[in-house]
């Protein structure tokens, strides 16, 4: 089935479709070997080759899985306008082109899934699938009950209540660690959930992505997922539901 150009390539993930439709016109695009700076060329993405700068397209290349722990005061973008460290100069020594599932903020750290595999990144991202996350949270401390309690019920924030947390304290002193457990993804969640009951975050990490789990991953570092994980995280999507 024929796509317009641009629609194929923001699919794919590979950048937003103005974006895309900026590439082509900067000749940097490829179709079965020929620049294409035409927007609207239509394309079959099961039959046509497409190239950006040098390289295919997800989709048309080999599926590939990383789980990456992203460093704090880095972008989780492809490109920055603002000439910002973005992941992809840690990633330079994957050959395929891939993509963040979901973001971090640059100022959290912690756990990120990289593919090039848009479908099943889209699955992951939708809401109907609801997959958790934990992070694990250092705030100003101690944390009383109660306020526990209102975090996992649900927190009033500017776009509306919170849905249901688990809220697990590791420690409870000056400076507190908390887990809380999310199966929604809104921007800066987690720090204006704690700030709105009172407690400033001083460091958050993502330590699990549904089945994913960071462990003992150096910060800056990437691997593979292995083969069990790869099957979880696809139960997932199938099942809708955290294995």
């Amino acid at each position: 089935m024929e796509e317009r150009l641009q629609k194929v390539m923001a699919h794919s993930g590979l950048a937003s479709r103005r974006r895309c439709e900026e590439w082509i016109l900067q000749g940097r695009v490829k179709v079965n070997g020929q620049t294409c700076r035409v927007l609207g060329t239509k394309v079959d993405p099961q039959q046509d080759l497409i190239v950006v700068d040098g390289k295919a397209i997800a989709g048309q290349e080999a599926k590939v899985y990383f789980l990456f722990h992203k460093p704090k005061d880095v972008i989780t973008t492809v490109h920055d306008e603002q000439d910002r460290p973005t992941i992809m100069r840690y990633l330079r020594s994957i050959p395929q082109r891939v993509y963040p599932v979901g973001r971090l903020d640059g100022d959290s750290e912690g756990l990120l899934l990289l593919t090039n595999d848009g479908e099943l990144a889209h699955r992951l991202m939708h809401p109907s699938y609801a997959v958790s996350k934990i992070y694990r949270v250092w705030v100003n401390g101690p944390v009383a009950a109660s306020t526990v309690q209102q975090l996992a019920a649900g927190v009033a924030l500017d776009d509306g209540m919170t849905t249901p947390a688990r809220v697990d304290i590791r420690r409870n002193q000056a400076h507190a660690i908390l887990d809380i457990t999310l199966r929604e993804g809104r921007n800066r969640q987690v720090r204006r959930m704690c700030d709105a009951v009172g407690h400033d975050v001083q460091r958050l990490v993502r330590i699990t992505f549904g089945p994913l789990r960071l462990g003992k991953l150096a910060v800056g570092k990437h691997r593979p997922l292995d083969p069990h994980e790869l099957q979880a995280l696809f139960e997932v999507v199938q099942h809708g539901h955290d294995v």
